[in-house]
Formats: structure tokens, C-alpha cells, sequence
């Protein structure tokens, strides 16, 4: 596939931290991978408005845009989706709760299923995480 051919999916997602360094992973109905929350952006959206939008859609946990540091943006083979690229502006929230106080606020809502905590050694070669979570956002919180 040459470059031009390559499709696609643009994304803002939220790497949201616990007070002891754990990774909060969503997973989506149908689907067997793990991820951070976030998603596709509305019109007009900028990437922190839609990763806010998203993550509160999903987890139910309403962000203080104040928090969100950008990482950067990754890409990687996007998970559910074979032959496309997912391009993500990705952010970093660390969160002060123990993560059992988190859990407990959560509502898993939309499309998620799911939701877990992942120690941060554990998220590399997980064949069970996102390809941009193991393969590109792991190795920068591990930096």
C-alpha cells in the first residue's frame, strides 16, 4: 500500500492515570482490545473538546480541561478497524483518586462494555491492548 492509499481514522483520546501510576482502558462492545477512552471528533470540535466530550461519553467521569497535558500525536494500525491508521491527539490526565474511587464513579456508557486499570509495565506487548496503546503511548508514559 503506498502512502496515498493509506486510510485514515482521526481520533482524541485521554490517557487517564491513577495515583498509583495505573492506566484506565475501556473496551468497546464487540470488540476483544483495550483502550484509552476518547473517539472521533464533531464538527468544529477541537482535540481536547472531543477527548473531554469523548471520555465523559464513555466513562461518565467529567475532566477539568485544565488537566489535559497533550503528549502528541500517535499513530498506529487501528485496533477494530483492519487496514486503517488511526492518527490520535493524544492527552494525559493524572488523576489524585485511588483508582477503586474512580471505578466506582464510572459509568461504562456508549459503546463501552468495560473498564479496567492497567499497571503501566503491563501495558507493553499486551496482545489484548490497542496497537497505539503497546505500541507508541506506552513507551512515552515509560520514558
Amino acid at each position: 500500500m503506498s502512502g496515498s492509499d493509506v486510510r485514515v481514522i482521526r481520533v482524541a483520546a485521554v490517557v487517564l492515570t491513577d495515583a498509583a501510576g495505573r492506566v484506565l482502558t475501556v473496551r468497546k462492545r464487540g470488540t476483544d482490545r483495550f483502550m484509552q477512552p476518547g473517539g472521533k471528533p464533531e464538527p468544529g470540535e477541537s482535540p481536547a473538546q472531543t477527548a473531554l466530550r469523548e471520555t465523559f461519553e464513555e466513562t461518565g467521569l467529567r475532566l477539568d480541561p485544565a488537566d489535559l497535558v497533550l503528549m502528541g500525536e500517535f499513530s498506529a494500525p487501528a485496533a477494530n478497524e483492519p487496514g486503517f491508521t488511526v492518527v490520535c491527539d493524544t492527552f494525559r490526565v493524572r488523576l489524585d483518586d485511588d483508582a477503586e474511587d474512580v471505578l466506582a464513579r464510572i459509568q461504562p456508557a456508549a459503546e463501552i462494555e468495560e473498564v479496567r486499570w492497567v499497571e503501566q509495565e503491563d501495558l507493553l506487548g499486551n496482545d489484548d491492548l490497542a496497537p497505539l496503546l503497546t505500541e507508541v503511548i506506552a513507551p512515552a508514559l515509560l520514558k
